[in-house]
């Protein structure tokens, strides 16, 4: 039975937020309703911007981000998870916080492309420049060539694309927003990359494998698949009963 405690440390931005529970949901095995997890959410909306406080542009989300980290242990989550991207550059530091695991959504990334991608060298990724610049994918993917955006598309195709008037962080996710991740997916498909990682949770909304001449790997689909699996692994650890044969 799936009776673990999922927690998710979101409002990063709500939307996401709310993408990836549904995400949560269709990864989860059940008949009924009962057969699912029960989730507990602090979509906590007053984070700072993520980008913003790597960049040096504004502040630290981490007392925030520690604070509904606080919450969701007040509560027992047995896990937790943070659909945000970017937010990942803090993890350990929430992470020493809380006595609950967080699970790394680069580190199952790794491992997805290490069971299912064996072969593959050269990754695209599409992410905010927050994540850029703190290199997580690289740092993650140290066996891989990852490539990026160009400063110029970069900045007036994927941040505006996320960030701009008609951005998905605005509520637009058709249009403008997808015709200007396309752009910049081509463009990193004809420097090379064999695969395209939607490295912003926003943009996993968005642009969908329909959308691309090449796989496209969602990282929210990866961290669902691995946060169900996490908590039936707990449950059938501390279920000591002798089975039948």
């Amino acid at each position: 039975m799936n009776d673990a405690i999922i927690g998710i440390l979101g409002g990063m931005g709500p939307e996401a937020t709310a993408d990836f529970y549904l995400k949560l949901i269709k990864a989860t095995e059940a008949g009924k309703d009962q057969d699912h997890f029960r989730v507990i959410i602090d979509s906590n909306a007053k984070i700072p911007d993520r980008t913003g406080a790597i960049l040096g542009e504004g502040p630290s989300p981490v007392r925030e981000m520690l604070h509904a980290a606080k919450n969701l242990e007040t509560l027992k989550v047995d896990l937790a998870c943070i659909p945000c991207i970017t937010a990942h550059y803090f993890i350990d530091r929430v992470q020493k916080e809380v006595s609950y695991p967080i699970i790394n959504v680069f580190q199952e990334i790794s491992r997805y492309l290490y069971n299912y991608y064996p072969s593959l060298t050269r990754v695209g990724v599409l992410a905010t420049t927050g994540v850029l610049k703190t290199k997580l994918f690289d740092n993650y993917l140290k066996h891989m060539q990852i490539i990026y955006p160009d400063p110029v598309s970069q900045e007036e195709k994927v941040m505006k694309a996320v960030y701009g008037e008609k951005g998905i962080k605005c509520g637009f996710k058709q249009g403008e927003p997808v015709e200007l991740l396309n752009k910049a997916a081509g463009e990193l498909t004809e420097g090379g990359a064999e695969m395209i990682i939607a490295g912003c949770t926003e943009i996993g909304m968005v642009l969908k494998e329909d959308m691309v001449d090449m796989p496209l790997l969602d990282p929210m689909q990866v961290m669902a698949r691995a946060v169900v699996r996490q908590p039936m692994l707990r449950c059938q650890k501390q279920d000591k009963s002798p089975k039948p044969f």
